[in-house]
């Protein structure tokens, strides 16, 4: 039976990396990164091929992808977040993770669509609960995933006719090194035992990834269980 190939944007980051893990064996992968002696270490233990991409450069994408071969899933997993207040945020900041978080995304699933048409395969978003509610110091970031959310939204009906399904995933705060960063942001510790861990998370995506044919997940959101 041919196996799933399946790329992985973000690959070598908390929730990227134990994705890999979990999907390892089960799918062919194409990790996607940005720094290639990590992805060079992650692929000694998962396997499958390698792709470093610039998401603050789209337009660098086309050139990059055009030698890959099968492509069943795109899961896109990258991210950058700062926080910050509206009075205070840069154009820069704003340009930057509007880029990185929406205009990459939207790029790549434009480039890879006819492979993972004819797979009849999935395109799924690791959006955030910043996705569906915007608060304080957070409005560049929410920005781009509520933009995430609907690129997602548009793109289910779109693609609907030509088999591919489409899934926006809504972590909450997770055991990552971003949320490291975050927490270090807020002022506040950072205690990786309060989080939906990183694995959880990719168990989820692989749910999404084996529903049957019948079904289809549009949205799931996750948060941290009752300790």
């Amino acid at each position: 039976m041919t196996k799933p190939v399946t790329l992985i944007t973000g690959a070598t980051g908390g929730i990227g990396a134990a994705l890999a893990r979990a999907l390892a064996g089960a799918h062919d992968l194409i990790l996607v990164g940005r720094d290639p002696a990590k992805l060079q270490t992650l692929q000694a233990e998962v396997g499958g091929e390698t792709l470093a991409l610039d998401l603050t450069r789209p337009e660098t994408f086309a050139e990059a992808v055009a030698g890959l071969g099968r492509v069943t899933n795109v899961i896109h997993n990258a991210g950058v977040v700062e926080l910050g207040a509206v009075a205070e945020q840069h154009h820069a900041v704003w340009t930057h993770t509007l880029t990185v978080n929406v205009v990459a995304p939207a790029e790549l699933t434009r480039l890879l669509l006819p492979r993972v048409r004819a797979e009849r395969g999935t395109v799924l978003f690791v959006n955030s609960g910043a996705g569906l509610r915007a608060n304080a110091e957070w409005a560049s970031y929410a920005a781009s995933k509520h933009a995430l959310k609907a690129l997602a939204d548009a793109l289910r009906d779109e693609e609907a006719p030509h088999g591919v399904r489409v899934t926006s995933l809504y972590p909450g705060r997770t055991a990552t090194e971003m949320q490291r960063k975050v927490r270090g942001q807020e002022g506040a510790t950072y205690d990786p035992v309060a989080f939906v861990q990183a694995e959880t998370v990719a168990e989820a995506i692989r749910n999404v990834l084996n529903l049957p044919r019948d079904a289809t997940i549009p949205d799931l959101s996750i948060r941290p269980g009752p300790r």
